[in-house]
Protein backbone atom coordinates (compact mmCIF):
# COMPACT_ATOMS: atom_id res chain seq x y z
CA UNK A 1 0.00 0.00 0.00
CA UNK A 2 1.36 3.42 -0.95
CA UNK A 3 2.01 6.07 1.69
CA UNK A 4 -0.81 8.26 0.29
CA UNK A 5 -3.38 5.44 0.38
CA UNK A 6 -2.25 4.63 3.90
CA UNK A 7 -2.95 8.22 5.00
CA UNK A 8 -6.33 8.28 3.24
CA UNK A 9 -7.55 5.03 4.81
CA UNK A 10 -5.96 5.22 8.25
CA UNK A 11 -8.23 7.90 9.84
CA UNK A 12 -11.30 5.74 9.22
CA UNK A 13 -9.96 2.64 10.96
CA UNK A 14 -11.42 4.10 14.14
CA UNK A 15 -14.82 4.98 12.72
CA UNK A 16 -16.40 6.39 15.88
CA UNK A 17 -13.53 8.82 16.53
CA UNK A 18 -13.41 9.85 12.87
CA UNK A 19 -17.18 10.44 12.70
CA UNK A 20 -17.15 12.53 15.89
CA UNK A 21 -14.24 14.63 14.59
CA UNK A 22 -15.88 15.12 11.20
CA UNK A 23 -19.19 16.12 12.79
CA UNK A 24 -17.50 18.62 15.11
CA UNK A 25 -15.51 20.32 12.36
CA UNK A 26 -18.36 20.11 9.82
CA UNK A 27 -20.58 22.08 12.21
CA UNK A 28 -18.02 24.88 12.17
CA UNK A 29 -17.84 24.77 8.35
CA UNK A 30 -21.65 24.79 8.12
CA UNK A 31 -21.69 27.94 10.25
CA UNK A 32 -19.02 29.60 8.09
CA UNK A 33 -20.72 28.74 4.78
CA UNK A 34 -24.26 29.47 5.98
CA UNK A 35 -23.34 32.78 7.59
CA UNK A 36 -21.22 33.71 4.59
CA UNK A 37 -24.12 33.06 2.21
CA UNK A 38 -26.62 34.88 4.40
CA UNK A 39 -24.32 37.85 5.00
CA UNK A 40 -23.39 38.20 1.32
CA UNK A 41 -27.10 37.95 0.50
CA UNK A 42 -27.92 40.68 3.01
CA UNK A 43 -25.08 42.85 1.74
CA UNK A 44 -26.25 42.34 -1.85
CA UNK A 45 -29.85 43.19 -0.90
CA UNK A 46 -28.64 46.16 1.13
CA UNK A 47 -26.57 47.49 -1.76
CA UNK A 48 -29.49 47.00 -4.13
CA UNK A 49 -31.64 49.01 -1.72
CA UNK A 50 -29.03 51.74 -1.40
CA UNK A 51 -28.56 52.02 -5.14
CA UNK A 52 -32.17 51.40 -6.22
CA UNK A 53 -33.39 54.82 -7.22
CA UNK A 54 -32.06 58.11 -5.99
CA UNK A 55 -28.56 59.44 -6.52
CA UNK A 56 -25.80 58.60 -4.08
CA UNK A 57 -24.67 62.23 -4.03
CA UNK A 58 -24.90 65.43 -6.05
CA UNK A 59 -22.42 68.03 -7.28
CA UNK A 60 -23.03 71.76 -7.64
CA UNK A 61 -21.17 74.95 -8.50
CA UNK A 62 -18.35 76.14 -6.26
CA UNK A 63 -19.42 79.71 -5.54
CA UNK A 64 -22.64 81.19 -4.22
CA UNK A 65 -24.79 82.36 -7.11
CA UNK A 66 -28.28 83.17 -8.24
CA UNK A 67 -29.52 79.70 -9.19
CA UNK A 68 -32.52 78.19 -7.43
CA UNK A 69 -30.09 76.22 -5.27
CA UNK A 70 -28.14 79.34 -4.35
CA UNK A 71 -25.04 78.22 -6.25
CA UNK A 72 -23.43 79.26 -9.50
CA UNK A 73 -24.47 77.27 -12.52
CA UNK A 74 -21.84 75.05 -14.14
CA UNK A 75 -21.55 74.08 -17.77
CA UNK A 76 -22.73 70.78 -19.21
CA UNK A 77 -19.17 69.56 -19.93
CA UNK A 78 -18.85 68.64 -16.25
CA UNK A 79 -21.23 65.72 -16.74
CA UNK A 80 -18.75 63.98 -19.03
CA UNK A 81 -15.85 64.71 -16.66
CA UNK A 82 -17.68 63.27 -13.65
CA UNK A 83 -18.84 60.22 -15.65
CA UNK A 84 -15.21 59.28 -16.31
CA UNK A 85 -14.19 59.26 -12.64
CA UNK A 86 -13.41 55.76 -11.35
CA UNK A 87 -16.38 54.24 -9.54
CA UNK A 88 -19.07 56.41 -11.14
CA UNK A 89 -21.84 54.43 -12.80
CA UNK A 90 -24.15 57.22 -13.96
CA UNK A 91 -24.12 61.01 -13.92
CA UNK A 92 -27.11 63.08 -15.01
CA UNK A 93 -27.42 66.87 -15.02
CA UNK A 94 -30.32 68.89 -13.67
CA UNK A 95 -31.10 72.55 -14.26
CA UNK A 96 -33.15 74.22 -11.52
CA UNK A 97 -34.56 77.66 -12.31
CA UNK A 98 -37.01 80.10 -10.80
CA UNK A 99 -39.66 81.14 -13.30
CA UNK A 100 -43.40 81.53 -13.69
CA UNK A 101 -45.15 78.16 -13.40
CA UNK A 102 -48.93 77.82 -13.57
CA UNK A 103 -50.58 80.55 -11.55
CA UNK A 104 -47.39 81.39 -9.65
CA UNK A 105 -45.33 84.32 -10.79
CA UNK A 106 -42.16 82.70 -9.39
CA UNK A 107 -41.84 78.96 -8.82
CA UNK A 108 -39.21 76.25 -9.10
CA UNK A 109 -38.90 74.39 -12.39
CA UNK A 110 -36.54 71.42 -12.61
CA UNK A 111 -35.06 70.28 -15.89
CA UNK A 112 -33.64 66.79 -16.02
CA UNK A 113 -32.60 64.25 -18.62
CA UNK A 114 -35.64 61.92 -18.87
CA UNK A 115 -33.28 58.94 -18.53
CA UNK A 116 -32.08 60.27 -15.17
CA UNK A 117 -35.43 60.65 -13.39
CA UNK A 118 -34.71 57.54 -11.33
CA UNK A 119 -31.72 59.33 -9.83
CA UNK A 120 -34.05 62.11 -8.73
CA UNK A 121 -35.87 59.42 -6.71
CA UNK A 122 -39.22 59.87 -8.43
CA UNK A 123 -41.54 57.24 -9.88
CA UNK A 124 -44.62 57.69 -12.01
CA UNK A 125 -47.99 57.43 -10.29
CA UNK A 126 -49.98 58.27 -13.42
CA UNK A 127 -49.05 58.81 -17.05
CA UNK A 128 -45.46 58.67 -18.29
CA UNK A 129 -42.10 60.44 -18.22
CA UNK A 130 -41.82 63.51 -20.45
CA UNK A 131 -39.82 63.16 -23.66
CA UNK A 132 -36.62 65.06 -24.30
CA UNK A 133 -37.12 68.47 -25.90
CA UNK A 134 -40.91 68.18 -26.10
CA UNK A 135 -43.42 70.66 -24.64
CA UNK A 136 -44.19 68.23 -21.81
CA UNK A 137 -44.00 68.29 -18.04
CA UNK A 138 -44.61 65.98 -15.09
CA UNK A 139 -45.95 67.22 -11.76
CA UNK A 140 -45.44 66.10 -8.21
CA UNK A 141 -48.58 64.61 -6.69
CA UNK A 142 -48.79 67.36 -4.04
CA UNK A 143 -48.43 70.12 -6.65
CA UNK A 144 -51.02 68.45 -8.90
CA UNK A 145 -53.51 68.02 -6.03
CA UNK A 146 -53.04 71.54 -4.66
CA UNK A 147 -53.46 73.14 -8.10
CA UNK A 148 -56.07 70.71 -9.48
CA UNK A 149 -53.98 69.44 -12.39
CA UNK A 150 -54.40 66.03 -14.01
CA UNK A 151 -52.76 64.14 -16.85
CA UNK A 152 -53.70 65.74 -20.18
CA UNK A 153 -54.01 69.30 -18.86
CA UNK A 154 -51.80 72.16 -20.01
CA UNK A 155 -49.62 74.10 -17.62
CA UNK A 156 -48.11 77.46 -18.53
CA UNK A 157 -44.37 77.65 -17.90
CA UNK A 158 -42.55 80.91 -18.62
CA UNK A 159 -45.37 81.92 -20.92
CA UNK A 160 -45.37 78.63 -22.89
CA UNK A 161 -47.93 75.84 -22.60
CA UNK A 162 -46.56 72.44 -21.60
CA UNK A 163 -48.67 69.28 -21.67
CA UNK A 164 -48.95 67.46 -18.32
CA UNK A 165 -48.06 63.88 -19.32
CA UNK A 166 -47.55 62.39 -15.86
CA UNK A 167 -47.96 62.69 -12.10
CA UNK A 168 -45.05 61.38 -10.05
CA UNK A 169 -44.63 60.33 -6.44
CA UNK A 170 -41.55 60.46 -4.25
CA UNK A 171 -40.48 59.99 -0.66
CA UNK A 172 -39.07 63.52 -0.61
CA UNK A 173 -41.83 65.94 0.39
CA UNK A 174 -39.99 68.87 -1.21
CA UNK A 175 -39.84 67.07 -4.53
CA UNK A 176 -43.50 66.07 -4.28
CA UNK A 177 -44.44 69.72 -4.81
CA UNK A 178 -42.24 70.19 -7.87
CA UNK A 179 -42.61 70.48 -11.62
CA UNK A 180 -40.21 68.69 -14.00
CA UNK A 181 -39.55 68.99 -17.70
CA UNK A 182 -36.62 67.90 -19.85
CA UNK A 183 -33.35 69.71 -19.25
CA UNK A 184 -33.14 70.62 -22.94
CA UNK A 185 -36.57 72.28 -22.65
CA UNK A 186 -35.44 74.35 -19.65
CA UNK A 187 -32.34 75.41 -21.58
CA UNK A 188 -34.57 76.47 -24.46
CA UNK A 189 -36.95 78.40 -22.20
CA UNK A 190 -34.06 80.14 -20.43
CA UNK A 191 -32.12 80.63 -23.67
CA UNK A 192 -29.17 79.01 -21.93
CA UNK A 193 -28.67 75.48 -23.22
CA UNK A 194 -25.16 74.90 -21.83
CA UNK A 195 -25.82 75.59 -18.15
CA UNK A 196 -26.75 73.13 -15.42
CA UNK A 197 -27.30 73.54 -11.70
CA UNK A 198 -26.32 70.14 -10.33
CA UNK A 199 -25.18 66.68 -11.34
CA UNK A 200 -26.77 63.61 -9.80
CA UNK A 201 -24.19 60.85 -9.36
CA UNK A 202 -24.80 57.14 -8.89
CA UNK A 203 -21.83 54.91 -8.03
CA UNK A 204 -21.22 51.41 -9.31
CA UNK A 205 -22.55 48.54 -7.23
CA UNK A 206 -19.99 47.44 -4.67
CA UNK A 207 -18.24 50.83 -4.64
CA UNK A 208 -18.02 52.93 -1.50
CA UNK A 209 -20.04 56.07 -2.30
CA UNK A 210 -18.03 58.19 0.13
CA UNK A 211 -14.75 57.04 -1.44
CA UNK A 212 -16.01 57.96 -4.92
CA UNK A 213 -17.23 61.33 -3.61
CA UNK A 214 -13.81 61.99 -2.06
CA UNK A 215 -12.13 60.99 -5.33
CA UNK A 216 -14.19 63.55 -7.26
CA UNK A 217 -13.59 66.22 -4.65
CA UNK A 218 -9.84 65.57 -4.70
CA UNK A 219 -9.70 65.82 -8.49
CA UNK A 220 -12.09 68.70 -9.12
CA UNK A 221 -12.57 70.34 -5.73
CA UNK A 222 -11.10 73.65 -6.90
CA UNK A 223 -13.78 74.04 -9.57
CA UNK A 224 -16.89 72.48 -8.07
CA UNK A 225 -18.48 72.54 -4.65
CA UNK A 226 -17.60 69.93 -2.10
CA UNK A 227 -19.66 66.86 -2.91
CA UNK A 228 -22.99 67.07 -1.11
CA UNK A 229 -24.27 63.85 0.44
CA UNK A 230 -27.77 62.86 -0.58
CA UNK A 231 -27.87 60.00 1.91
CA UNK A 232 -26.00 59.05 5.05
CA UNK A 233 -23.22 57.24 3.19
CA UNK A 234 -21.03 56.76 6.25
CA UNK A 235 -23.88 55.18 8.18
CA UNK A 236 -24.62 52.84 5.28
CA UNK A 237 -20.97 51.84 5.09
CA UNK A 238 -20.82 51.20 8.83
CA UNK A 239 -23.82 48.88 8.63
CA UNK A 240 -22.21 46.89 5.81
CA UNK A 241 -18.97 46.64 7.80
CA UNK A 242 -20.88 45.41 10.86
CA UNK A 243 -22.50 42.64 8.83
CA UNK A 244 -19.15 41.47 7.49
CA UNK A 245 -17.41 41.78 10.88
CA UNK A 246 -20.08 39.64 12.56
CA UNK A 247 -19.44 36.88 10.02
CA UNK A 248 -15.72 36.93 10.74
CA UNK A 249 -16.31 36.89 14.49
CA UNK A 250 -18.52 33.80 14.33
CA UNK A 251 -16.16 32.19 11.82
CA UNK A 252 -13.28 32.72 14.26
CA UNK A 253 -15.29 30.98 16.98
CA UNK A 254 -15.94 28.09 14.59
CA UNK A 255 -12.20 27.89 13.84
CA UNK A 256 -11.30 27.72 17.53
CA UNK A 257 -13.91 25.04 18.27
CA UNK A 258 -12.91 23.03 15.20
CA UNK A 259 -9.21 23.33 16.01
CA UNK A 260 -9.71 22.11 19.58
CA UNK A 261 -11.81 19.24 18.28
CA UNK A 262 -9.21 18.03 15.79
CA UNK A 263 -6.37 18.37 18.33
CA UNK A 264 -8.32 16.26 20.80
CA UNK A 265 -9.17 13.66 18.16
CA UNK A 266 -5.60 13.34 16.89
CA UNK A 267 -4.18 13.21 20.42
CA UNK A 268 -6.52 10.33 21.17
CA UNK A 269 -5.44 8.71 17.92
CA UNK A 270 -1.77 9.00 18.87
CA UNK A 271 -2.51 7.66 22.36
CA UNK A 272 -4.41 4.65 21.00
CA UNK A 273 -1.70 3.92 18.41
CA UNK A 274 1.35 4.31 20.64
CA UNK A 275 2.46 0.70 20.06
CA UNK A 276 1.79 1.00 16.30
CA UNK A 277 3.95 4.14 16.11
CA UNK A 278 6.70 2.27 18.00
CA UNK A 279 6.59 -0.55 15.45
CA UNK A 280 6.82 1.92 12.56
CA UNK A 281 9.86 3.53 14.15
CA UNK A 282 11.42 0.15 14.78
CA UNK A 283 11.09 -0.83 11.11
CA UNK A 284 12.82 2.34 10.01
CA UNK A 285 10.18 5.05 9.63
CA UNK A 286 11.77 8.46 10.12
CA UNK A 287 10.34 11.13 12.42
CA UNK A 288 9.59 13.24 9.33
CA UNK A 289 7.54 10.42 7.78
CA UNK A 290 5.56 9.86 10.98
CA UNK A 291 4.99 13.61 11.29
CA UNK A 292 3.66 13.70 7.71
CA UNK A 293 1.41 10.72 8.42
CA UNK A 294 -0.29 12.28 11.48
CA UNK A 295 -0.70 15.72 9.87
CA UNK A 296 -1.91 14.06 6.65
CA UNK A 297 -4.56 12.09 8.54
CA UNK A 298 -5.66 15.28 10.26
CA UNK A 299 -5.99 17.00 6.87
CA UNK A 300 -8.04 14.11 5.48
CA UNK A 301 -10.53 14.49 8.32
CA UNK A 302 -10.80 18.28 8.01
CA UNK A 303 -11.14 18.23 4.19
CA UNK A 304 -13.91 15.61 4.39
CA UNK A 305 -15.51 17.82 7.06
CA UNK A 306 -15.23 20.85 4.76
CA UNK A 307 -16.92 18.99 1.88
CA UNK A 308 -19.77 17.76 4.07
CA UNK A 309 -20.13 21.08 5.94
CA UNK A 310 -20.10 23.16 2.74
CA UNK A 311 -22.74 20.97 1.13
CA UNK A 312 -25.03 21.03 4.18
CA UNK A 313 -24.53 24.78 4.70
CA UNK A 314 -25.33 25.47 1.05
CA UNK A 315 -28.44 23.27 0.98
CA UNK A 316 -29.73 24.54 4.35
CA UNK A 317 -29.45 28.19 3.29
CA UNK A 318 -30.84 27.55 -0.19
CA UNK A 319 -33.98 25.87 1.14
CA UNK A 320 -34.47 27.71 4.44
CA UNK A 321 -33.29 31.23 3.50
CA UNK A 322 -36.36 32.14 1.42
CA UNK A 323 -38.60 30.84 4.20
CA UNK A 324 -37.29 33.53 6.56
CA UNK A 325 -37.16 36.24 3.91
CA UNK A 326 -33.42 36.06 3.13
CA UNK A 327 -32.03 35.30 -0.31
CA UNK A 328 -28.53 33.87 0.31
CA UNK A 329 -25.73 34.61 -2.13
CA UNK A 330 -22.91 32.09 -2.47
CA UNK A 331 -19.67 33.16 -4.09
CA UNK A 332 -16.48 31.14 -4.68
CA UNK A 333 -14.87 33.26 -1.95
CA UNK A 334 -17.09 31.67 0.70
CA UNK A 335 -16.08 28.11 -0.22
CA UNK A 336 -12.42 29.04 -0.64
CA UNK A 337 -12.55 30.56 2.84
CA UNK A 338 -14.21 27.44 4.29
CA UNK A 339 -11.66 25.04 2.75
CA UNK A 340 -8.74 27.30 3.67
CA UNK A 341 -9.90 27.32 7.27
CA UNK A 342 -10.32 23.53 7.21
CA UNK A 343 -6.78 23.08 5.88
CA UNK A 344 -5.29 25.47 8.45
CA UNK A 345 -7.21 23.75 11.26
CA UNK A 346 -6.07 20.36 9.94
CA UNK A 347 -2.40 21.36 9.91
CA UNK A 348 -2.47 23.09 13.29
CA UNK A 349 -4.69 20.41 14.85
CA UNK A 350 -2.47 17.60 13.63
CA UNK A 351 0.90 19.23 14.27
CA UNK A 352 0.91 19.05 18.09
CA UNK A 353 -0.16 15.38 18.25
CA UNK A 354 2.35 14.58 15.48
CA UNK A 355 5.19 16.20 17.47
CA UNK A 356 4.22 14.14 20.51
CA UNK A 357 4.22 11.00 18.34
CA UNK A 358 7.73 11.57 16.96
CA UNK A 359 9.08 12.20 20.46
CA UNK A 360 8.03 8.72 21.62
CA UNK A 361 11.10 6.51 22.11
CA UNK A 362 10.61 3.29 20.04
CA UNK A 363 11.45 0.96 22.96
CA UNK A 364 8.94 2.68 25.26
CA UNK A 365 6.26 2.69 22.56
CA UNK A 366 6.72 -1.02 21.88
CA UNK A 367 6.23 -1.84 25.59
CA UNK A 368 2.94 0.12 25.61
CA UNK A 369 -0.18 -2.06 25.89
Amino acid sequence: MSFLKFILKNPFRRKNSAILAIVGIAIGIIVIVALGGITDGLVNTFEDTIHAGGADFSISGKETGDSAYGTNTIDASWVDKISKVEGVDEAYPIYVVLTSVGDSYMNTLVGIDPAGTELADISMKEGRIMEDGENEAILGEIYADDNDYKVGDDIKVDGEDLKVVGIYETGDQNMAGGVFTSISKVGELMDDEDSISNIYVKVKKGEDAQAVADRIDEKYGDDIATVTSVMEMQQMGDMLNMLQASTWAISLLAIVVGGLGIINTMLMSVFERTREIGVLKAVGWSNKRILAMIVGESLVITIVSAIIGSLIGFLACTFMGPQIGIEPLFTPKIFIQAFSIAIVVGIIGGLYPAIKAVKLPPTEALRYE
